[in-house]
């Protein structure tokens, strides 16, 4: 079995996201699609590439990763496929897939279409004439130097992003995520933060972690672990990102104690 999983901001409302799924079974109909997400902001590669990060690891190895989120499409910049775990990470080298393959990835190539004897691309949709076929391919069992020249993985594309600090003895980081319940996502990891902490963002204090969201009275705000195992704020039965009015990158400050 053959799982190919799809991250994209294209949305389902314009077939997009159908002639992707047609491409990539036409050349491998043995092929599990996997619809990861299509619901990425238009443009937002580090959206894109906090998912894939997120999801990589939990699907069998062997699996293709095909991460769509390009405005630079048509471009200068270079579309890729990078070996990591056993697992293939098939996109544009933006820094959708930085995240996921840091760390030593056992290759990456240049994915070479006149290679793979594709027909002249859509300066539009490489989604469709490029990554696809490529991942395609990939799934299929296809050898990966048929994809094109192997580069240096360190030439990829990496986003910039600051992650948590220590301050003596707090902790400063971010929001990395908003999810669509309005949870608020932090890059702080669990072992950075302790059960009695002062969480602070957006000028509100939250004062401990709670086990789980209904150790707080409706409406509460409370800090708390997620799934993910990163320090997250919310709101029972409602969004902190709509309460605090909180965007991606607002800072985050850990304290044993208050000053």
């Amino acid at each position: 079995m053959s799982i190919v999983t799809l991250i994209t901001d294209f949305g389902t409302r314009d077939g997009y996201v159908g002639e992707m799924k047609g491409e990539i079974l036409a050349r491998c109909p043995d092929a599990t699609l996997v619809d990861v997400t299509h619901d990425v902001e238009p443009g937002d590669i580090q959206g894109a590439s906090w998912v894939l990060n997120r999801v990589w690891s939990r699907f069998p190895e062997g699996t293709v990763h095909l991460g769509v989120v390009d405005p630079g499409v048509g471009g200068a910049r270079r579309a890729v496929a990078v070996e990591r775990a056993d697992r293939w990470f098939v996109g544009p080298d933006n820094g959708l897939i930085s995240a996921a393959v840091d760390g030593l990835p056992s290759q990456a190539r240049i994915i070479d279409p006149d290679s793979l004897g594709l027909a002249p691309a859509s300066v539009t949709f490489h989604g469709r004439d490029v990554f696809a076929p490529a991942g395609a391919w990939l799934a299929g069992g296809g050898a990966p130097a048929r994809v094109g020249e192997a580069i240096d993985p360190g030439s990829l594309v990496r986003l910039e992003l600051p992650g948590p600090e220590r301050l003596g003895a707090a902790v400063r980081g971010q929001v990395a995520h908003i999810d669509r319940f309005g949870n608020l996502v932090t890059d702080i990891p669990a072992a950075w933060v302790s059960p009695t902490a002062l969480i602070e963002i957006s000028g509100e204090e939250v004062s401990g972690l709670r086990t789980h969201y209904g150790a707080a009275e409706d409406g509460e705000l409370l800090a708390l672990i997620g799934s993910g195992g990163m320090l997250e704020i919310s709101v029972r039965n409602g969004s902190a990102a709509a309460r605090l009015s909180a965007h991606r990158g607002a800072v985050v400050r850990v304290r044993t104690h208050r000053d």
